[in-house]
């Protein structure tokens, strides 16, 4: 199977129906998992891989792609402490169910002793490990448990104003999950040179790094209003409402991707 972006739109996109979730267009899963598979072209994959993928997240956006890259011969090995709702029904409409073991387990404790992974990969999922504690002991299981790491994230950085407009609406989700269930969550997106340095914090050594634009929408900053109409700080709640109303203005006229920062990592020596 050519693993060209048409083919894989055809072979693998094609599969996977429209999904009735408004104000989300139908098609926003499909445009989410090609925007993965656009970030993973930078990645080291090689068909007959074994990858390891640390957040796969309910919609299996990267391990779609994942799995088409590593062909027949090759596994990815799908960890997650908590977000499986979706996951088997995508990767079985997507017909890549079989390169796939999903795994239930907390990332900062992964249960393997040796090396048992070509790769080990992180794809728009640093901004769900809560604190900077959390990313260290992340990827240095990662670097441990394989021989390489690619890690890739939004940047803060908008080049136009569909980029600003999904900025605006995203930087508003730390702030809201922080006031109603007191934890952080969705934190903003790191700069790429922090990253770096919280890898190498890690024990890791970038062997090469880079940002690219993926010059597609992007829907995910959305988060209902209703939730910032549950924060019981009266203040709190005026003030998140106030900007949830002036960022989804912006936000539903259109909004697109900021650039993605990556790295590739090995273990220091």
């Amino acid at each position: 199977m050519a693993l060209t972006e048409e083919a894989f739109k055809e072979n693998v996109l094609s599969k996977i129906p429209p999904r009735d979730e408004y104000p989300l267009p139908p098609d926003w899963l499909h445009i989410e998992i090609l925007e993965r598979f656009r970030v993973l072209q930078h990645a080291p994959l090689r068909r007959g891989m074994n990858v390891l993928e640390i957040g796969c997240g309910a919609h299996a956006l990267t391990t779609v792609p994942l799995a088409y890259f590593v062909g027949e011969t090759g596994r990815v090995v799908a960890v997650d402490l908590s977000r499986w709702r979706f996951f088997e029904e995508i990767s079985s409409v997507a017909g890549l169910k079989h390169r796939i073991i999903p795994f239930k387990v907390d990332a900062k404790e992964l249960p393997f002793p040796f090396k048992a992974f070509d790769l080990a990969v992180l794809v728009h999922g640093v901004r769900s490990l809560k604190n900077e504690e959390t990313m260290v002991r992340v990827f240095s299981e990662m670097l441990r448990v394989a021989n390489m790491v690619f890690i890739a994230e939004s940047l803060p950085i908008a080049n136009n104003e569909r980029q600003r407009a999904h900025l605006e609406l995203y930087n508003l989700r730390e702030g809201i999950f922080e006031a109603l269930f007191g934890g952080k969550d969705d934190l903003h997106y790191p700069p790429l040179e922090r990253l770096k340095k919280l890898v190498e914090t890690a024990g890791g050594e970038i062997i090469e790094s880079g940002t690219f634009e993926p010059s597609l929408p992007h829907y995910l900053a959305y988060i209902p209003r209703e939730y910032v109409e549950q924060i019981k700080d009266g203040k709190k709640r005026a003030e998140l409402l106030e900007r949830w109303d002036r960022a989804y203005e912006k936000w539903k006229s259109g909004a697109e991707h900021p650039p993605v920062g990556w790295l590739i990592a090995e273990v220091m020596g």
